[in-house]
């Protein structure tokens, strides 16, 4: 599907520059690198913190611990998902409770997480699908205030109602797998929150609850970003934006194209079509996808 040598001139050259400005830096992993590419990204999503770790799933995984999730908490998340949105929540000793997706946008329909949310509700985990966000802020209300890690691995630069994926939960956490739209060179993941106290606590849960070395404040993980990626991502955070406008162009054809085969529909709700196509129902979707 998707073949992962093929880059511009022009982009190979920046990354074959912060490959030597790396190795010739001396520190490979963490350190200046990685700062950068967490202030550009917290820009970029328009939060106040950005942290970067090793993967899109320990980023799901260090936003539960951050938040105390743990034995006998449920965490509700959508049915039609990777692996790694239920499996973080399972690895922690908590209880997936699942949501069925919306036939339009995939995500969880608000109605049916309030149907969910028991007493043992530790946290809600939406899915912006495919590069569309969910709508974040029905969903806040549905659970009654409960905390909202977005699963945000397949929507970066999404938007809804003003707010960019990433920017509308407690924490998101976000996967640059070299397939994603902003990906890698190898594997690599970001957490971004609104609260310094859940930075912070990242931040710990990164490098194995340490501060200062060889100090643990509690039980972290090795999710720490290693400095080349974040090098290597941000000549590609640059370019996003110019990417993504060509998969919408891209999308729009596709759909330009099916409307006017005679057996396609938008998929909307009521649609019946021997093909239904994506149509985008938010301001901003990314098209991580088209499905």
């Amino acid at each position: 599907m998707l073949d992962l040598r093929r880059m511009p001139a022009d982009l190979r050259e920046e990354l074959d520059a912060a490959f030597r400005r790396v190795v010739d830096g001396g520190q490979y992993i963490l350190g200046p690198e990685v700062e950068a590419l967490e202030a550009e990204c917290a820009a970029y999503l328009g939060a106040a913190h950005a942290v970067g770790v090793s993967s899109g799933t320990d980023a799901l995984l260090a936003s539960l611990m951050a938040l105390g999730v743990g034995p006998g908490d449920e965490v509700v998340c959508p049915t039609f998902t990777f692996f790694a949105t239920a499996g973080g929540i399972a690895r922690l000793g908590a209880t997936p409770v699942f949501v069925d997706a919306s036939l339009e946008h995939f995500g969880c329909e608000p109605a049916e997480v309030a149907a969910r949310v028991t007493p043992r509700t530790r946290a809600l985990v939406p899915v912006h699908l495919f590069g569309q966000c969910v709508d974040v802020p029905a969903l806040r209300r549905a659970a009654a205030g409960l905390p909202i890690v977005e699963d945000a691995a397949q929507a970066i630069g999404a938007r809804a109602g003003g707010e960019r994926a990433g920017a509308m939960g407690t924490l998101a956490a976000f996967s640059f797998f070299p397939s994603k739209n902003l990906g890698a060179l190898g594997d690599a993941g970001l957490v971004t929150t609104g609260d310094p106290a859940l930075a912070e606590r990242v931040r710990l849960l990164r490098a194995h609850g340490a501060k200062p070395k060889y100090h643990h404040a509690l039980v972290g993980g090795n999710f720490r970003l290693d400095a080349l990626q974040a090098a290597l991502l941000r000549p590609r955070l640059r370019r996003l934006d110019a990417w993504t406008a060509r998969r919408q162009a891209h999308a729009a054809r596709y759909a330009e194209l099916f409307a006017a085969s005679g057996v396609a529909a938008p998929n909307r709700a009521g649609a019946r079509a021997p093909v239904l196509y994506p149509v985008a129902t938010t301001e901003r979707h990314v098209f991580h996808q088209y499905c």
